[in-house]
């Protein structure tokens, strides 16, 4: 039989709030290398593509901060 492991909750806090900062190290990483693509003609169709992706990404970069915000409080 397993043994059941209780966590208290800070401990529980600390665990969300490492795989929200490996989440955003993770998107952010994402932005750096959607960064390098970047087409460089700002009229291009597929200039729209990429500000839209990285628009995404700088959204979730925006909510995982909020939820980090939340955990301190």
């Amino acid at each position: 039989m397993g043994t059941v492991i209780s966590f208290s909750q800070g401990d529980r806090k600390e665990v969300q709030k490492n795989q929200l900062l490996e989440q955003l190290e993770c998107v952010k990483a994402q932005i750096a290398k959607l960064d390098e693509q970047e087409p460089e003609d700002m009229e291009s169709p597929e200039y729209e593509t990429w500000g839209e992706a990285h628009e995404e990404l700088e959204d979730l970069v925006d909510e995982l901060l909020e939820q980090l915000d939340e955990l301190e409080e």
